[in-house]
């Protein structure tokens, strides 16, 4: 919507001040403008902290007392003094590893905070002092690292722009210099062009790195058998093709690397080639196809676009394989297991044993529009929201059950395949009807039991059917390294499914 609406802004310029181009320019960056707290939210959700205050974090990175960081290089920047601290009143608009640093430094603070604060006080003392603790540091060491890079990227990238060489390098940069969020301060550089007269020679090295971008992410959707990555990666890769790669790179590009890399090199080649060519803007605002609407030499543009998408889109298709789902391996001779592996096999061979199947999982303890899920082990069942950890009761990880077991086995809940087992063996993953996405974790913090206590019957890849055994613990080993034993068995993607219901739900 942000390449489309841009490109109409410049190829009518009368739409461009109408009342729908800013409306319709208005909803078309509001992402944009508001990243840092979606990448903030997501981020608490990983790291198993508190996704409000994760969003109090994004927002106060973003707080309209701060200059924009779009602005930054066209206004002057005011500084507060906190302790001994010049810190800058600039914003974090576009930012993702900044945010990313500071929520997950915001989740450790929280996890203490919560590990050592008594219950009485734990509701006012954790939110107030993480959120403290957390903006001060983000502001006073986090920000000026991150001001520093933005400083000696933009004096490189003005050196380096007067050669075609330097221009190749900055064409394979650039699209790190989005990852970091450093790439707001272009605009200085493009600016500085036009002031003094001249063509706006960046503007084809950033066209030639971000359809490098699209060409990587093409190959992946249309390669790709997957059918969630090509769900992601096709529309990806046309919203790079008109000038906005976040989609592509955070989405596809980064998450498998090797596309990134192909992209690094197309943009690295169309870069050079257009600073052979001399090509040049009027005017700077966009890239990609709608570039057309301002460059000086279309037929060279043309050819600009052809060699870096195609060179990369050729790259990826011959570097980046999906990976496979490995199938169960047979299992391999008591002798060649590593050391390790032979004292867990052998206290895992001092567990109870179980019948295959159970008829438990006939008791629906998780339901949605996708199907039903039965009970996991025997035990009283308990909602999410009183599982003694809160990471599971606040639905960070997804909305459930927990159980309170009566014996030390597992079984399936539905038919499907196992997508992970946990390497400390406490934790299984399943994909079940409909994509699924299906979390059973035994106990709280089990995870420090490094394995000791738990059997699993299962690998990633198998094919589980209802009610088949897929693992055993000890209760008595969990009690005793003092945990909780509480089965926790969580829908992860609950937010995709309608009408999902829970035994215990209010």
């Amino acid at each position: 919507m942000m390449g489309l609406v841009e490109a109409l802004g410049k190829a009518i310029p009368n739409f461009a001040a109408t009342d729908w181009y800013g409306f319709l320019d208005m909803i078309a960056n509001t992402a944009f403008a508001y990243l840092p707290v979606i990448v903030a939210i997501s981020a608490a959700r990983v790291f198993g902290g508190n996704i409000f205050l994760g969003a109090v974090v994004g927002l106060a990175m973003i707080h309209s007392a701060l200059l924009n960081a779009w602005s930054v290089g066209s206004a002057e920047i005011e500084y507060w003094r906190l302790l001994f601290f010049n810190v800058r009143k600039v914003g974090y608009q576009g930012h993702v590893i900044p945010v990313v640093i500071a929520v997950w430094l915001m989740c450790q603070i929280e996890k203490w905070l919560h590990k050592h604060v008594p219950e009485m006080l734990d509701l006012f003392i954790v939110p107030l002092c993480t959120v403290l603790a957390t903006t001060f540091l983000t502001f006073t060491i986090i920000g000026p690292i991150f001001a520093q890079l933005e400083t000696w990227v933009l004096a490189g990238a003005k050196v380096l722009v007067r050669n075609p060489f330097g221009a190749g390098i900055m064409g394979a940069l650039y699209p790190w210099t989005v990852v970091m969020g450093l790439h707001h301060m272009y605009n200085v550089i493009e600016a500085g062009m036009l002031a003094e007269g001249a063509l706006n020679t960046w503007m084809p090295i950033a066209t030639a790195a971000n359809i490098a971008q699209f060409g990587a992410c093409l190959a992946v959707g249309l390669k790709a058998r997957n059918n969630k990555t090509k769900v992601v990666a096709v529309p990806s890769s046309l919203s790079a093709a008109l000038g906005i790669t976040e989609p592509a790179i955070f989405g596809v590009n980064m998450r498998f690397l090797k596309p990134m890399i192909a992209g690094t090199i197309g943009g690295a080649v169309g870069a050079l080639l257009g600073a052979i060519m001399k090509l040049g803007a009027k005017a700077y605002g966009v890239t990609g196809l709608p570039g057309y609407l301002i460059i000086d030499k279309p037929f060279p543009y043309t050819i600009l676009l052809l060699v870096s998408a195609g060179i990369a889109f050729v790259i990826t298709w011959v570097i980046w394989k999906e990976e496979e789902k490995p199938a169960a391996a047979a299992a391999a001779p008591a002798a060649a297991a590593p050391a390790a592996a032979e004292t867990l096999e052998a206290k895992a061979a001092e567990l109870p044993q179980y019948p295959d199947t159970s008829d438990v999982v006939a008791n629906t303890v998780i339901g949605c529009s996708a199907g039903e899920l039965g009970q996991v082990t025997k035990g009283n069942v308990i909602p999410y929201t009183q599982l003694p950890d809160p990471l599971f009761a606040q639905g960070t990880m997804g909305i459930g059950v927990g159980v309170e077991p009566e014996e030390g086995v597992v079984y399936a809940p539905c038919d499907g395949e196992i997508t992970s087992v946990a390497d400390s063996r406490h934790a299984i993953g399943i994909e079940g009807p409909e994509e699924m996405d299906i979390l059973i974790h035994v106990g709280v913090d089990t995870v420090e039991m490094k394995g000791d206590g738990f059997k699993p019957f299962v690998e990633e890849g198998d094919k589980v059917t209802k009610g088949q055994k897929i693992l055993e613990f000890d209760r008595e080993k969990i009690k005793a390294a003092g945990h909780p034993d509480t089965v926790v068995f969580l829908l992860t993607n609950s937010d995709d499914y309608e009408n999902v219901t829970f035994t215990g739900q209010e």
